[in-house]
């Protein structure tokens, strides 16, 4: 099955599973953010986590909508700690409602995505839940470091690596393993397939923000230069104290809004930057692929891996 019937597969699951409930205005706003868009990629691995794995997409179905009700709570909460105006070129919950009703909804989200798996059932469920919720902790410490990298003075490069891998990687992992648990895989495939999820979430996040300094705005959908005028220690800005470090401190010291993300991009590209950052997250690229081949040695079906990985490295927003 294509990554683009997986998803039409999963909304229409989204579609026919509205939460339900009194007050309205607690309800309507996490209706509001799961019908946000996106590009639903941790319910399509789970899906695919399945079917490569001989199982029931349909019997997936609750595990891969809890993994998507869990993202979207985490975005209700990390775009009040942003003071997000937008997400996905709408207004953010806290800002369509307000705060207290945005961390409400973001709660109940929390305990429907439980509610979902609990939902679930085929096997392994106990070992699902396990997995989850050890995920669910690593999303947190990772947002956390994230903020917490705001207030520190220096920031090394396996720091940032630790802190997107458990931000963004590890919520893929889940999603690809937990598929592959609902087809009742053995534990070195479950481990196989959380690994190549992994890599492909260092690969995606080094290109958000490879596509945040060096993108088109008409694409990228935001604003060039985003995390630079933020300060925000990136992998790149990691990168350019290495390089640069008296030319980046005062970039980021006596510069501000667009003229530092102006001074800043145009330094970046002089040093090769953009190109570097584009071959580590290729390194990431490669290391998936070679655990696609391992896979196809075991008689996993990886075409849906393949298709997937192609469509997250060719993206250009």
């Amino acid at each position: 099955m294509s990554i683009a019937k997986h998803i039409e597969t999963y909304l229409e699951y989204l579609s026919n599973t509205p939460f339900q409930g009194n007050p309205r205005n607690l309800y309507d706003p996490m209706n509001y953010i799961m019908n946000l868009g996106g590009k639903r990629v941790r319910p399509v691995l789970c899906l695919i986590g399945a079917e490569s794995c001989g199982g029931s997409v349909l019997n997936a179905l609750p595990v891969a909508h809890a993994i998507e009700i869990f993202h979207n709570f985490s975005l209700v909460h990390d775009d009040i700690m942003d003071r997000a105006d937008q997400r996905r070129g709408l207004a953010t919950v806290h800002k369509k409602w307000n705060e207290p009703t945005a961390i409400l909804a973001g709660d109940n989200l929390l305990v429907k995505a439980y509610e979902s798996i609990l939902a679930y059932g085929g096997p392994n469920k106990d070992t699902i839940l396990s997995l989850f919720s050890r995920t669910a902790t690593e999303v947190c410490e990772g947002q956390q470091d994230d903020m917490d990298f705001a207030e520190r003075n220096e920031v090394s490069e396996a720091d940032y690596l630790h802190m997107i891998q458990n931000k963004t990687a590890v919520l893929l992992g889940c999603s690809l393993a937990a598929g592959a648990l609902t087809a009742n895989a053995n534990t070195d495939i479950v481990e196989k397939l959380y690994q190549f999820a992994i890599a492909v979430g260092m690969s995606f996040q080094l290109m958000d923000d490879y596509l945040d300094a060096f993108g088109t705005s008409n694409k990228v959908g935001k604003v060039i230069g985003g995390d630079i005028m933020e300060g925000k220690k990136t992998w790149l800005y990691i990168k350019s104290l290495e390089k640069d470090a008296s030319n980046t401190n005062r970039w980021f010291g006596e510069l501000g809004g667009q003229n530092r993300a102006d001074a800043v991009i145009e330094g970046w590209k002089l040093w090769g930057l953009d190109a570097m950052i584009l071959a580590k997250s290729a390194e990431y690229g490669k290391l998936a692929t070679s655990i696609i081949q391992e896979l196809t040695e075991t008689g996993v079906e990886t075409r849906g891996l393949k298709e997937l990985l192609d469509f997250l490295q060719d993206r250009t927003h």
